[in-house]
């Protein structure tokens, strides 16, 4: 039988658990602001040009994202990537949407 100082599972051998400290991280993600921020502007102005860079920041920010580098409270970047397709979306549903008046080609005289 082994000696009891080499059994691994003695309680004395262990050691508490922690991150190194460049692990955690307080870093401001920019481009998950800046596309919530232009979905919220596209969503009111309906502009359709701003709406492509708008989902290329949330892809971007879905993409860089680091969740087990976040503290606690640390948001996902898959709401930020839901709004932006959904801005993308509302910008362009009225382009599509049939309507039932029929489009003047001349001005009425």
């Amino acid at each position: 039988m082994s000696k009891l100082a080499e059994d691994p599972r003695d309680a004395s051998l262990e050691a508490k658990f922690s991150l190194p400290n460049t692990w955690t991280q307080d870093s401001f993600d920019g481009l998950s602001t800046s596309g919530m921020f232009l979905s919220g502007l596209i969503m009111v102005t309906r502009n359709r040009f701003l709406a492509w860079p708008s989902v290329i920041f949330g892809l971007s920010s879905s993409i860089n994202a680091h969740p087990l580098r976040t503290k606690e409270g640390g948001g996902s970047a898959l709401p930020n990537l839901a709004l932006c397709v959904m801005a993308l979306f509302a910008s362009y549903i009225p382009l599509l949407m049939i309507s039932n008046f029929p489009k003047q080609t001349s001005t009425p005289l």
